[in-house]
């Protein structure tokens, strides 16, 4: 008989307190991306595929893959240049991430969100916060306001996070 697969758990560190600017917005993106698993822990692959509230179609995995996408699109597509595709969205299906998660693989998902995070940190890896690109619409952005903005990203979709599971099996907490 084989194992039901779950979502491994996570363990998950608090943002430094006292430190300087790099190490904080590292510590507080980390401790977001680690949230949104912690979130997910513990749930099978049918549970992280289970629409919250009708009519809202919003799962645990799909905001996985929404935020490994945001990952790949901030810190790789836009602030380091390099061209590389969106992980799921396709022209005639924008939201793509979030939508269609009915037949979507857990393992490979979770594996994907954990390579973006990476390769995200790489790079950035010696960059200075102060480094800026051009967005698409023509505005230059800061490689500090892409950490705001994830940290941001995480947070909002933490709380989705938090109702989602708490309607899944009652588990709530921080």
């Amino acid at each position: 008989m084989a194992m039901t697969w779950t979502a491994p758990d996570v363990e998950r560190h608090r943002a430094p307190v006292v430190a300087d600017e790099r190490t904080m917005l590292d510590g507080w993106l980390d401790f977001h991306r680690q949230t949104l698993l912690t979130k997910c822990a513990g749930l099978t692959a049918e549970q992280l595929r289970t629409a919250s509230v009708e009519p809202s179609g919003l799962t645990l995995l799909g905001l996985v893959r929404h935020c490994a996408d945001n990952e790949r699109y901030w810190f790789r597509q836009q602030f380091a240049r390099l061209d590389v595709p969106s992980l799921y969205a396709i022209p005639e299906q924008p939201d793509r991430d979030l939508e269609d998660v009915a037949d979507a693989d857990p393992v490979a998902d979770f594996a994907i969100f954990r390579e973006e995070v990476e390769l995200g940190r790489q790079a950035v890896a010696g960059r200075e916060l102060d480094d800026t690109f051009v967005s698409p619409r023509g505005k230059d952005v800061s490689l500090r306001w892409v950490y705001l903005h994830m940290i941001e990203e995480y947070a909002r979709h933490n709380g989705h996070a938090d109702l989602i599971r708490e309607r899944l099996d009652g588990t709530t907490g921080e």
